[in-house]
């Protein structure tokens, strides 16, 4: 089953963490077991606050991800980067469909 983990953050300096993804997309590139998919949202009472869906194959691949030591580095990097404590909410993905 597939696996989305919600990370709910606020910070003022979006553009620096991008740049941290992009770095961290290049290096990951080809490796296995990574976030298959990822989806950003911008709260529109809050614009600092932000919504990162990120999508994995099943649970246990994202747990394998969250042990790499390269991902806690990144982690700590893109948490420098908000304002307070970010929230993880882990949920299975039920269902996704294209309503068009």
């Amino acid at each position: 089953m597939k696996f989305v983990q919600i990370i709910d953050f606020e910070t003022e300096r979006l553009d620096e963490m991008e740049q941290l993804f992009a770095e961290a997309g290049q290096r990951f590139a080809g490796r296995s077991g990574g976030p298959t998919h990822r989806m950003l949202l911008r709260d529109r009472d809050n614009p600092r606050r932000y919504l990162a869906l990120i999508e994995f194959d099943s649970y246990e691949e994202a747990m394998r991800n969250s042990d790499d030591p390269e991902t806690s580095r990144l982690a700590e990097q893109v948490g420098a980067l908000c304002i307070g404590e970010r929230v993880y909410t882990d949920c299975d993905l039920v269902d996704a469909r294209e309503l068009t």
